[in-house]
């Protein structure tokens, strides 16, 4: 069969030949028919010491769409290595697959369900969002944060503020949802008064894409806020802005900062893969806006290469 292919550490997959998966008990071969380059797939494919790139030659790829020998339409995730999902076919647990819902094309579903599951997961699985809670999105611009704020939205969150770099988008924001958007070029004293006021009217969950300086200035403008007996519940998602933070203790202290994280391998499987049926079916139901562009599995090397956070790169054998 035709696949991607990571042949050596740290470079693009290319387009060759592998051989087909062979069917296992409790396993299914999967017809492939969309999978998308998210940036897990990407870490995950990295050859890293941290990633899980394993023996190569390997197949790059954690989830995609399919259609089963029976016809059925389903969502993947987690195929048995080498059998990523950027190939013709892959070799699945008989765990890892549900049926698509009518009405949502494949995809679409490939783009929405990684970065849809990530705020998903963290405001039912970790932060259990109740209905008319504030939540702050930081990192809203991109994909994932575009999608969180729909979703926090269709949670049933009174209010979003959405924070970001490119106020392009603040438009796209608010049409989507975002009652608030806060500029995050602006300078580091200038963001924490605006973030502490908005603190000081209560904001219940943050929702963290970005972490680094922008992290350190929310939690800052948190504990100066001082919203006595209001926990903030901050899940840590992404990490686009640094790897690390400092922080004060006494931030902790001050305003009942209740710091945690969400993703694969802190969430079990079985509850991500429940994540994104919830995404996909209100998906389905309701419509999530994302942006998605599609090339054929050919120009795989090409596609690696493209870092578009406006859009969802999906490929289609």
């Amino acid at each position: 069969m035709k696949a991607a292919l990571i042949v050596e550490p740290g470079r693009a997959p290319v387009y060759g030949d592998f051989a087909d998966p062979i069917p296992a008990p409790g396993k299914s071969v999967i017809h492939v028919t969309a999978a998308s380059i998210s940036h897990v797939t990407r870490s995950r494919a990295s050859g890293r010491p941290d990633s899980s790139a394993g023996t190569l030659p390997l197949i790059p790829g954690i989830d995609g769409t399919g259609v089963m020998e029976d016809g059925r339409r389903v969502y993947f995730a987690a195929p048995e290595p080498p059998y990523g999902a950027m190939a013709e076919r892959c070799l699945v647990d008989n765990g890892h697959w549900f049926a698509l819902p009518e009405g949502l094309d494949e995809p679409t579903a490939a783009a929405l369900a990684i970065p849809g599951m990530s705020s998903w997961a963290a405001l039912v699985e970790r932060a259990k969002l109740r209905a008319g809670e504030t939540v702050l999105i930081n990192g809203a611009t991109g994909t994932s944060g575009r999608l969180a704020v729909q979703i926090a939205k269709h949670l049933g969150a009174g209010k979003v503020i959405a924070t970001g770099r490119r106020t392009r988008s603040f438009d796209a924001l608010r049409a989507v949802g975002a009652d608030v958007t806060v500029e995050l070029v602006q300078d580091r004293d200038a963001l924490e008064h605006t973030v502490r006021h908005e603190f000081e009217q209560r904001i219940d969950i943050v929702l963290d894409y970005l972490w680094g300086t922008t992290a350190e200035t929310l939690i800052l403008a948190a504990a100066k806020a001082g919203t006595e007996g209001a926990p903030i519940r901050y899940v840590q998602i992404g990490a686009s802005s640094g790897p690390d933070i400092t922080l004060p203790a006494a931030a902790l202290r001050a305003c009942g900062l209740q710091l945690m994280g969400s993703g694969i391998g802190g969430i079990p499987l079985a509850r991500l893969m429940q994540a994104i049926q919830g995404v996909l079916a209100a998906a389905a139901s309701g419509g999530f806006k994302i942006a998605i562009r599609t090339l054929p599995l050919a120009q795989v090397t090409q596609a690696w290469a493209i870092e578009d956070s406006d859009s969802r790169i999906v490929l289609l054998p």
